[in-house]
């Protein structure tokens, strides 16, 4: 594991008396009841707390992948639950305290954590550190990565694609991060700052793996690159610029201007499959679940989407902020910090949860589980009442393969007279 700085780890021995009964406190005070939670159809699965001093860091980021949950502080600290049991995994420093930040990156075995100028890799699972790298330039949004590369957007205009295989080489000669630069594959140089995580696709036609890599920039324009060639495949201009994160499910980019415009494009041509106007500008990722992907314009209210044709399914105008998403539901947030369940057929409101001081909220379209975060590093899971299993919206083929069993016999009829019950 990553060592700690002196002055957090001293902090972090100087909070720990506290600990239990604050956040015996914070149970009693914060969660919602079991009542609660069975009036909408919820359950808790876990609840913890991310190594956090609460008396000078706040929670900057909650994050999640297929295996775990992350959170992390102002002060550069990091914490891993499992994501269906809620297990602390690990704590570790990445980065300095207060340096710029993005949220996690992972993949099957790591993660990775921008801090700064500084990029720290971390197994997933155990918090070790495998190595740091000095960055080429500072990085203007979350970095991604496939197999092979890293992909890191830059205010410089570039995008950077550290090669894996390199890294791994020149930590194994103890030559990072004096060496970093040796890890460059290639640089693909935009107009101006880059807006946006890379997002990877899969194309027939491309080059090599037939990987490609889109990425948006200040200079108006979506650009297509193919990941082994380095050539252009399309780029979409637009008439403003593009600062919202880019969604992808399988064979469409989804991107938001700043102009009210709202596009679907065929990933593989960059052709405009639809286009909405949304009436104020969006900065946040729009949201694929299914066949509707949700929109959210700052201070308009939530858009449900028909992802084949754009049509407008509904609209309401209360929701500020995604959450997560059933097969029949909405989890969204309204203006005064409620979690909102939305019927995904018509947006019709079935009820609210009180969750205000969960003010960190993961939004999350992988699966259907919940995850919120107090300020103060308190970190709640919840669930569908029966939902065992997570439903994977983006890889349906990792859903765990249930045994066939045979029904139940029905059960006996209840005497005359015997009063029905419910269980507690």
């Amino acid at each position: 594991m990553h060592s700690l700085t002196r002055r957090s780890f001293l902090a972090g021995l100087a909070s720990l008396p506290l600990a239990g009964s604050a956040l015996g406190q914070q149970r009693g005070n914060l969660l919602p009841s079991v009542r609660e939670l069975n009036r909408l159809g919820l359950e808790r699965m876990w609840w913890s707390r991310a190594v956090i001093d609460p008396r000078r860091d706040v929670v900057t980021h909650v994050s999640s992948d297929d295996h775990n949950v992350y959170v992390q502080s102002s002060a550069g600290m990091t914490t891993a639950f499992d994501a269906e049991s809620g297990r602390k995994l690990w704590a570790a420093q990445l980065g300095r305290a207060d340096a710029t930040s993005f949220p996690v990156t992972s993949n099957d075995e790591f993660a990775i954590v921008c801090g700064g100028p500084m990029m720290f890799a971390v197994d997933k699972f155990s918090g070790e550190s495998i190595w740091r790298i000095r960055l080429p330039a500072m990085p203007s949004a979350q970095p991604s990565m496939d197999d092979e590369y890293i992909y890191v957007p830059s205010l410089t205009g570039s995008i950077y694609a550290l090669e894996l295989r390199k890294i791994k080489e020149l930590f194994q000669q103890q030559r990072l991060p004096e060496w970093s630069g040796e890890a460059v594959a290639w640089r693909y140089q935009s107009g101006e700052e880059i807006t946006t995580s890379p997002v990877s696709t899969q194309s027939e036609s491309a080059d090599g793996d037939g990987l490609v890599v889109n990425f948006a920039s200040k200079d108006k324009s979506l650009y297509s690159v193919e990941r082994d060639t380095r050539k252009l495949r399309w780029q979409f201009e637009t008439d403003s610029a593009i600062i919202a994160p880019l969604a992808y499910d399988g064979r469409f980019l989804y991107l938001a201007t700043q102009d009210f415009n709202f596009y679907c494009l065929d990933a593989e041509k960059g052709s405009v499959q639809w286009e909405f106007v949304s009436g104020l500008p969006v900065a946040n990722s729009p949201r694929v679940v299914g066949d509707q992907v949700f929109l959210v314009p700052t201070r308009g209210g939530i858009y449900a989407l028909d992802t084949v044709s754009g049509r407008s399914l509904w609209w309401e105008p209360k929701l500020i902020e995604y959450v997560a998403a059933s097969p029949t539901t909405l989890y969204a947030t309204d203006r005064v910090g409620n979690l909102v369940l939305v019927d995904r057929a018509d947006g019709s409101i079935r009820g609210a949860l009180p969750l205000r001081s969960f003010g960190k909220r993961y939004e999350n379209d992988h699966t259907d589980r919940i995850y919120v975060a107090t300020n103060s590093g308190v970190v709640l899971a919840l669930r569908e009442k029966g939902q065992e299993f997570p439903i994977f919206h983006k890889y349906p083929e990792r859903r765990p393969l249930l045994p066939e069993l045979a029904p139940e016999e029905p059960p006996a009829p209840a005497d005359a007279g015997e009063a029905d019950f419910q269980l507690p």
